[in-house]
């Protein structure tokens, strides 16, 4: 996985996806939940998955997982430094993988990180355009 900053980039912990739960906010798509919590840091922004059976079989989560995995590493760098993520895949999000691939995803991802302002590259389109 190129670009993703491995064991550090992840959240591991329980305390961790708590936190990002109870104090981040949540945006939706109908496939896929997406929690983000400011942590008030500079390091890496890390990444929790939740895939429950409901989405599949363990073959079928592992590849939502991947997915979602390869989607982030590949925004990392745009993503705002010191960004709790955490990623629900609903149901239904198994049969868009095999339809849309990394692409669908990606979009996806894109459209939530979007909604959350954790793309610090957008705030400045947006901020630039209300000076015009």
């Amino acid at each position: 996985m190129a670009g993703s900053s491995g064991r550090r980039g992840r959240i591991t912990r329980s305390a961790d996806f708590d936190r990002v739960y109870r104090s981040g906010r949540s945006h939706a798509t109908k496939l896929f939940v997406l929690h983000a919590f400011p942590r008030g840091d500079d390091e890496v922004a890390r990444l929790g998955l939740s895939v429950s059976r409901k989405v599949g079989g363990a073959v079928e989560r592992n590849k939502v997982k991947r997915l979602l995995k390869e989607a982030f590493a590949a925004k990392l760098t745009e993503i705002k430094a010191g960004t709790d993520i955490v990623v629900v895949a609903r149901t239904g999000a198994s049969d868009f993988c095999d339809r849309e691939g990394l692409d669908g995803v990606a979009r996806q991802l894109d459209e939530l990180l979007t909604q959350a302002g954790a793309l610090p590259q957008i705030d400045k389109i947006a901020e630039g355009g209300d000076e015009a």
